[in-house]
């Protein structure tokens, strides 16, 4: 092994990375604090203006769910509700989110190193990975700082890294709380359990997973009991969604539309702006069944191979980046999903997909929020080529984390 590859392979000490840590979180505080100078701060698309109307309303005595139509599962409730407290202006409510957005995106970046400790990262690879999520919030642009996103990719980077340290009910329990507050953290339950069992036998995947199912319980039973009908909505809703503007299989109609004047109407329902038609809902559905089939592949092919920690962060990174890319909606914010995961990968693997996820980053960042409606609105050819490429960054992202490496002849 070359000088260079021990180096960055030999494992940190626990004080060298602490350090690291705190550094990375310094970095993620100016990034953030960047994001409120010059020209971040044009043409804001904000969320908060919802989130405090939501929590309004529930300190005015509305019931989630039965006197308030909310589509985003009972853990996320806090984030709207304690900004609220008072009734603040707007500014004030914006400023009290993005501090709890800030502490969140702090935590994510601890518990990484905490992973990266767990794996046996070098320094190297330890400041890379916690680098890039330190300069992660500039890469993205101002929508890290009005959507709550940040509090399920903490709670996924502590599952994580209690798993990885040998916590695994821990580790089920934060995966249960993630599902609670953004749904995606379950595709990383059937990895987590087939990790469990491979290493410490059924009866502990057993009761890793009641400890899942009693947290994410814990907020939805009280609601289902209170409010069913709007519980149900709210959760399962989003498997009628029509085809996302941004997303995979629009950007190619789009492109159409522009090379050969294939017509495309935009409407906006379930909080987005979508393509409608018969051959939209297609795609769409069709979407659906390849993002299916590749989310399942990622778990069968992690459960027949070896349980090592190393394989579990890579298929965890996968699992959710087929989500992502294949999935029939592609928010923004849905980018933020991977910042605690892809820089975990270790090797030239890990690097080329942190360099394809930083790619994506910026790509997002030229259309949104700055062209969005130009986009949405009018179909802008720029905007909309820039969200194909974007797109198929994305396919290429996945690409790399599962394809298998080519090895060297002995």
């Amino acid at each position: 092994m070359s000088t260079r590859l021990e180096r960055w392979s030999r494992p940190a000490d626990l004080p060298r990375a602490a350090v690291v840590a705190v550094l990375a979180i310094g970095v993620f505080s100016a990034s953030w604090g960047l994001l409120h100078q010059g020209f971040f701060t044009h043409h804001p698309v904000k969320d908060t203006p919802l989130y405090q109307r939501y929590g309004e309303d529930i300190l005015g005595g509305d019931v989630p769910y039965r006197d308030l139509k909310l589509e985003y599962p009972p853990a996320a409730l806090p984030f709207f509700v304690v900004p609220a407290i008072g009734s603040p202006s707007t500014d004030t409510f914006e400023q009290r989110f993005e501090w709890m957005m800030l502490f969140c995106g702090g935590a994510m970046v601890a518990l990484m190193a905490a992973a990266l400790t767990s794996l046996g990262a070098g320094p190297a690879r330890l400041t890379a990975a916690l680098g890039f999520a330190g300069v992660a919030p500039i890469l993205l642009g101002p929508v890290i700082l009005t959507r709550f996103d940040l509090w399920p990719a903490a709670l996924t980077a502590g599952a994580i890294a209690a798993v990885l340290a040998g916590r695994m009910r821990l580790g089920s329990g934060a995966l249960g709380l993630g599902f609670a507050a953004k749904l995606y953290p379950v595709l990383l339950l059937p990895l987590a359990l087939a990790y469990v069992w491979r290493r410490r036998g059924r009866r502990e995947a057993l009761v890793c997973l009641a400890v899942f199912a009693a947290v994410a319980l814990a907020f939805f039973v009280p609601f289902a009991v209170i409010a069913p009908g709007g519980l149900w909505e709210s959760v399962f809703r989003q498997g009628n969604r029509p085809l996302q503007l941004e997303s995979l299989g629009s950007a190619f109609l789009l492109a159409a539309h522009h090379l050969f004047g294939l017509g495309a109407t935009m409407s906006s329902s379930h909080g987005s702006q979508n393509l409608a038609g018969s051959l939209p809902d297609a795609v769409a559905a069709l979407q659906s069944v390849v993002q299916a089939i590749a989310v399942v592949a990622v778990w069968i092919w992690f459960a027949r191979g070896e349980a090592q920690p190393a394989r579990l962060v890579r298929a965890c990174a996968a699992v959710v980046v087929a989500f992502v890319a294949l999935g029939k909606v592609v928010s923004p914010q849905f980018l933020i999903w991977l910042i605690p995961l892809v820089p975990l990968v270790r090797g030239r693997r890990g690097l080329a997909a942190s360099a394809l996820l930083g790619l994506a980053l910026v790509l997002t960042q030229t259309w949104f929020p700055y062209r969005y409606w130009v986009f949405a609105l009018h179909f802008d050819e720029v905007a909309s080529w820039t969200v194909l490429v974007r797109d198929l960054v994305l396919v290429a992202l996945l690409a790399a984390l599962v394809a298998p490496l080519r090895r060297k002849p002995a």
